[in-house]
């Protein structure tokens, strides 16, 4: 699977502000690798491979990047798809998307590092009386030290190094920063 990412280009090299706001000399840019429908085919095959005794009813993902991966997830598990977002900062369901009470609720995503979003959309599947099934992912840059829920998994497992903005290595060296997630960058602190 890496080597998918490298001759796809989707793993970069450099100074990244992630999307939890960490800092990375490392960035898996999964809409890179996932464009190209035999790659997205294989990697979703084997998260939806490993839900699929699991009684999923609903896929949902984070917007932006966890979209593609739970839609083609839930395709291939013949079930609901659907996604939350974010509105003024907070993770909401919208779009005539619903939840039912014990609907058993797979959440997808591309890429976690400190699993900020997914534990929001699953407060929100928990909000509605909806229960967490797993969590499945492309990328856990954590190496499996985040652990969101009893049953999760990801297709590629690696540690990267990440550093909170105040004390990364990479800023106090003048390295110019980059942003290429879904939200935008705001100056490093040596900026």
């Amino acid at each position: 699977m890496l080597s998918i990412f490298k001759e796809t280009q989707a793993l970069l090299d450099g100074h990244f502000k992630l999307t939890s706001g960490r800092h990375s000399d490392s960035y898996f840019q999964c809409a890179k690798v996932l464009q190209h429908p035999e790659h997205l085919g294989t990697i979703c095959s084997a998260i939806a491979d490993h839900f699929r005794e699991s009684g999923v009813d609903t896929v949902i993902s984070p917007a932006i990047g966890g979209i593609v991966v739970g839609t083609e997830v839930g395709r291939q598990l013949g079930v609901k798809t659907i996604f939350a977002e974010r509105k003024d900062g907070r993770m909401t369901i919208r779009r005539g998307f619903s939840l039912e009470k014990n609907e058993r609720v797979l959440v997808v995503e591309d890429v976690i590092t400190t699993g900020g979003s997914v534990a929001e959309v699953m407060a929100l599947v928990e909000a509605a009386g909806a229960e967490v099934a797993g969590v499945g992912c492309v990328v856990d840059r954590s190496n499996g030290t985040v652990r969101l829920a009893d049953s999760q998994f990801s297709v590629i497992s690696l540690e990267v190094h990440s550093w909170p903005a105040e004390s990364c290595p990479l800023c106090r060296n003048g390295v110019p920063i980059e942003a290429p997630g879904s939200r935008a960058a705001s100056p490093s602190p040596s900026a």
